[in-house]
């Protein structure tokens, strides 16, 4: 008789999510079968449950949600060679195709909100015994995330002046990850109180709501006229974006990270030409990120217990899809332990 598991199943045209008895999948070549230990809730989901949010190249079936996994290793397929039953890992969201496509883990194959997941061998990074897997499943996008965008896309330097609206699952950390990287200047802006509170606690040297008119003289003035250095959009609506354009100086970065719908605009051709500015996409991260924020994190270089809010078992995925929808982006990350 085939081995059975539990499986939170998103049914593509109708987007029904169920909690379902599927078969355990077998690992093919270079795959590890990995026993899911904790999987992260994501905003995204939510958009791919509510349908603004659809795979790339696949429209009908039913998809197994969940891109933020750690768990240990239970088996491993032909050919794979270095990874042992019962090793601690994380897996990279997602994954490069050998025809060049970029395919995500709960979009476009099955996720981890499952009792088992696969993943291919060279998509998982081994962690200590010290970092708890709560805390290890939320690495992958809420923290690799903001951490390829800072150190990759922006390639922010130490003593630059940085802005970052919306101070989210991904913005919070970016908060975290930026002070760690020395800028001179941190400002965070965020409509709700309580997000602007968080990012004080993380560091921000200053925490705005966006309509307060002190935002751009506190920028002018710390530093010494010459506006921000990167900007970093997590907030995705283009009020966020136009304000972030107008306070970047010479030379200044625009990051839009994620996924967002619509055009990008520049208020400003002149300004935007003639101080030399860009604008920059960004979008999750890569393999390196996943190995350096794991090492910062089993170092105790970054802390990350404050970043997993509540857990919830799979029969539970609804409630918990509720919750991040009527609570939007907030900083702590929920958490699916099958």
């Amino acid at each position: 008789m085939t081995p059975q598991m539990q499986a939170v199943r998103l049914t593509l045209k109708t987007r029904e999510l169920r909690l379902e008895t599927v078969p355990v999948p077998e690992p093919g070549p270079q795959e590890v079968r990995v026993r899911v230990a904790a999987a992260g809730v994501c905003l995204s989901d939510v958009h791919l449950v509510d349908g603004t949010l659809s795979p790339a190249r696949r429209t009908d079936g039913a998809v197994t949600l969940g891109h933020e996994v750690a768990g240990t290793v239970d088996a491993t397929g032909p050919g794979v060679r270095g990874w042992r039953p019962g090793t601690r890992v994380v897996m990279l969201p997602g994954q490069l195709r050998r025809d060049g496509a970029v395919v995500t883990r709960g979009v476009d194959f099955d996720g981890g909100w499952a009792q088992f997941v696969l993943a291919r061998r060279d998509t998982l990074v081994r962690i200590p015994d010290s970092l708890p897997f709560e805390q290890a499943a939320v690495i992958p996008d809420a923290v690799s995330t903001p951490w390829a965008a800072i150190t990759s896309t922006a390639r922010v330097q130490h003593a630059e002046a940085v802005g970052v609206w919306g101070v989210g699952g991904l913005g919070a950390h970016a908060v975290q990850l930026l002070r760690m990287s020395q800028v001179s200047l941190l400002v965070a802006v965020d409509p709700r109180p309580s997000a602007r509170e968080r990012a004080l606690s993380l560091g921000a040297d200053a925490a705005l709501a966006p309509d307060d008119p002190a935002l751009p003289e506190l920028v002018s003035r710390a530093t010494q006229g010459r506006g921000l250095n990167v900007a970093f959009d997590f907030a995705g609506v283009p009020t966020a974006r136009d304000q972030a354009m107008e306070l970047l100086g010479w030379s200044g970065r625009l990051v839009v990270a994620g996924m967002w719908d619509g055009p990008v605009t520049i208020a400003s051709g002149v300004r935007f030409g003639y101080l030399r500015q860009a604008v920059l996409g960004h979008y999750g991260s890569e393999m390196v990120h996943l190995e350096q924020l794991v090492r910062m994190a089993g170092d105790g270089a970054l802390d990350l217990t404050h970043s997993v809010g509540e857990t919830f078992g799979l029969a539970d995925a609804a409630e918990a899809i509720a919750r991040v929808r009527d609570g939007g982006q907030n900083h702590a990350r929920l958490v699916l332990r099958p």
